[in-house]
């Protein structure tokens, strides 16, 4: 049997090793958390995914998955730790860098190593490679080295692991090959070999493009308010012409990933990337506007707004970078009271109190949805009405459908309709 060690078992590290513990591999799992090690050495997850529980429970209890703290020798080793960026937007390899190291410790002539996580272009070549070189190993002969971005959505990650094309790029033809074979367990879609460098570029593209196209739908919702058109309808119509694919605005860019990998791009090449530069200024506005578009309809800086959801997206549990969060904060500076309800989150997460929906309408003036959870698609209008001091839902996500004409709605389709009001209550 074929030995696995996944370092880092975050959201793709974990499913990734549940997948191979469950298609025939002898998996350990590393990561420096020791409490998500306890829960996963128990049949439990600390994340929350689709189906994850259940994998996990069944690859630990046939004894083809184990957790711990320190890598082990194996035949192939997967690093899937987070490559956030600092404050100047550069990224902070640390974690990549400490991964690899510890994976030097145990790496063996004939072994395979895969970097999953997401990396700004040449970061196989300039620094992984390197660090092995270093250490007296021929990488592409002596220990095949490759990039293998994860490309999956969230609550359907272990779908799209299974069904997605996978980019595999080797410092060589010979590792992308050794690589191949590793995926080729389980993998049902196309193996797409190429170099190690353009399978850093085209994952960055990938989330670009997205961020980009996302920006542009942002900017036409602020020009849209500017000059009293319905910008969701815009969208809508000129969607109908058959080359045309507008986004879908939002509060922002949240995530790992699409509000993440751009700035690596940037990094390697400022002058070149103007467009994904401001793009990245546009999405990075939005919280501000939000906010901004809440103090237009409730004058009173001291009001209660409820905020429906956290995370960047919905029906996930990941706040990494969720511009929610950012408005959170913005509105707690301007003075607002804030009633928080994310049936996805526990307050441990967050640092502060998370309500029942009940408890975060009751006295309201404006229910503001972030995310667009399930949860949220049919809000409970009978408590809206009793229990709110105004029954306004301003919807950033476009995923609320009201029924009851006494609650104004408002989205990012109709902001030319303000409302901007002061309502005094008797």
């Amino acid at each position: 049997m074929n030995k696995l060690c996944v370092v880092g078992l975050g959201y793709i590290g974990l499913p990734t090793a549940a997948m191979f513990a469950n298609h025939g591999w002898q998996v350990l799992g590393v990561d420096v958390n020791q409490k998500a090690v306890d829960m996963i050495n128990k049949g439990q997850i600390h994340i929350e995914e689709v189906g994850l529980g259940e994998m996990v429970a069944k690859a630990v209890k046939n004894g083809s998955l184990k957790a711990s703290e320190k890598v082990e020798e194996a035949d192939s080793f997967i690093i899937a730790v987070p490559t956030p960026h600092t404050d100047d937007n550069t990224a902070n390899l640390k974690y990549l860098i400490q991964a690899t190291n510890s994976v030097l410790e145990k790496v063996q002539k004939g072994n395979v190593v895969i970097v999953e996580s997401t990396i700004p272009p040449r970061t196989i070549n300039d620094v992984v490679a390197p660090l092995f070189e270093a250490a007296n190993w021929k990488v592409g002969e002596d220990i095949y080295l490759a990039h293998c971005p994860e490309r999956v959505l969230p609550g359907r990650i272990l779908i799209e692991l299974v069904e997605n094309n996978r980019i595999v790029g080797g410092i060589n033809q010979a590792s992308t090959e050794k690589a191949v074979e590793v995926y080729s367990t389980f993998v049902k879609g196309e193996l797409l070999r190429t170099s190690a460098l353009s399978a850093e570029m085209s994952k960055l593209m990938e989330n670009t493009y997205r961020d980009v196209n996302i920006a542009l739908a942002n900017e036409l919702v602020k020009i849209s308010e500017k000059l009293g058109i319905e910008a969701l309808e815009v969208i809508e119509l000129a969607n109908q012409h058959p080359r045309v694919n507008l986004h879908l605005p939002g509060p922002g860019v949240g995530g790992h990933c699409l509000a993440v990998d751009p700035y690596f791009i940037i990094e390697k090449a400022p002058e070149e990337s103007q467009l994904i530069a401001n793009a990245r200024i546009i999405n990075n506005s939005m919280p501000g506007f939000v906010v901004d578009q809440v103090g237009k309809r409730v004058k009173d800086r001291s009001s209660k707004i409820a905020v429906l959801g956290l995370t960047y997206k919905g029906n996930i549990d990941d706040v990494r970078e969720s511009p929610a969060m950012e408005i959170v904060e913005k509105l707690l500076e301007e003075g607002y009271t804030l009633g928080v309800n994310d049936p996805h989150i526990g307050q441990e997460q967050v640092g502060f109190k998370i309500s029942s929906f009940t408890d975060a309408v009751e006295d309201a003036e404006c229910i503001l949805v972030l995310t667009d959870h399930n949860e949220f698609k049919k809000l409970d209008e009978e408590v809206i009405l009793a229990k709110a001091k105004r029954p306004l839902v301003f919807d950033t996500r476009n995923c609320v459908r009201i029924s009851n004409e006494k609650i104004e709605y408002v989205n990012f389709g109709n902001l030319k309709e303000k409302a901007a009001i002061d309502i005094t209550i008797n």
